[in-house]
């Protein structure tokens, strides 16, 4: 791979915040049902040991999952994991046993939440498909094997600890580099990061968003004519250059908002010297006011400090 579009997908892939929260941990024993389906968030399900079946909603294949195994989804689609391909009337939602004492019949599995937030968020649901799935002994992932070790031996502790939804993410992040590099993503920023005539493009707009950028600017980059790069550009993306500008621009707004940054500070550091028209972009891209985004972002914060992730069980 090139050396620049591997810097730039480094690059996203620390801008991307996926935020981990475990949210059911242990073993189903016997015939059981479970799912993450309902609650509006991308997901996840570590089979940490035994094997299983995803039952996809949408009456796709099932497939069988076994120890070692990681399935995301990242956007809430209609799911169901159960112990049988068929699965018997018996197969319905059952509380969770803890890890230990292991059941050897038994199904130990790591579930919870992702809550995409930073620069790439919103770029990399829109870029990668609803199902990803990191198979054990994988030889393109082979290096990420070690994690499901260290997952297991924190979630056999008797006071499982945050270090498994953060080693969660790793999982996640060695799965989209991965993808990233062999190209298996659809339109959108993560796509256009895996084409290496776009390398040059987008380092400079992600270090100067705020320079008044045209299409011949970025054609001259990319050593292109500005007719063959807008059409390479929209078949990658998805959409025109100055529309994927526009996006990416307030979404490193919106990262600086988050980060404290006053609505016209964010503004100015992406080139908008009116309030107004910023305002205006914002709400287009990002669907809120930036004051408002600012102020929802900053009480989830300190809230999710406080309290840390909401206990439930999983259904």
């Amino acid at each position: 791979m090139n050396p620049d579009t591997d810097r730039l997908i480094d690059w996203l892939l620390s801008n991307l915040e996926p935020g981990a929260a475990v949210f059911h941990l242990g073993q189903y024993c016997g015939s059981w049902r479970a799912s993450t389906t309902g609650r509006a968030q991308a997901s996840f399900h570590l089979v940490l040991r035994g094997s299983c079946f995803l039952h996809l909603g949408d009456g796709s294949d099932t497939l069988e999952l076994n120890s070692g195994d990681a399935v995301f989804m990242l956007r809430d689609r209609p799911h169901s994991l159960t112990p049988e391909r068929h699965p018997s009337p018996a197969c319905v939602p059952r509380a969770m046993l803890p890890m230990q004492p292991i059941h050897p019949d038994g199904t130990s599995l790591a579930c919870g939440f992702f809550d995409f937030q930073g620069l790439a968020g919103a770029f990399f649901v829109e870029s990668f498909p609803d199902l990803l799935i990191l198979r054990a002994g994988s030889d393109a992932l082979r290096a990420a094997a070690p994690l499901f070790d260290l997952i297991r031996a924190e979630a056999d502790r008797d006071q499982p600890s945050s270090l498994i939804a953060r080693l969660t993410e790793l999982l996640l992040f060695y799965l989209i580099r991965e993808m990233a590099k062999q190209e298996r993503m659809a339109a959108g920023l993560w796509a256009v990061a895996g084409q290496p005539r776009f390398a040059a493009v987008l380092n400079r707009l992600l270090d100067d968003p705020g320079r008044d950028w045209s299409v011949d600017d970025m054609a001259r980059l990319a050593n292109m004519s500005r007719a063959s790069f807008f059409k390479h550009f929209v078949d990658a993306s998805g959409q025109p250059p100055a529309q994927f500008l526009l996006s990416l621009r307030m979404n490193i707004a919106a990262r600086h908002l988050r980060n404290g940054d006053s609505v016209t500070r964010a503004a100015e550091r992406v080139g908008y010297q009116s309030p107004a028209a910023f305002t205006r972009a914002f709400r287009k891209v990002i669907g809120e006011q930036p004051g408002a985004y600012q102020r929802s972002r900053r009480s989830a914060g300190l809230h999710a400090r406080r309290h840390g992730p909401a206990p439930g069980e999983m259904h």
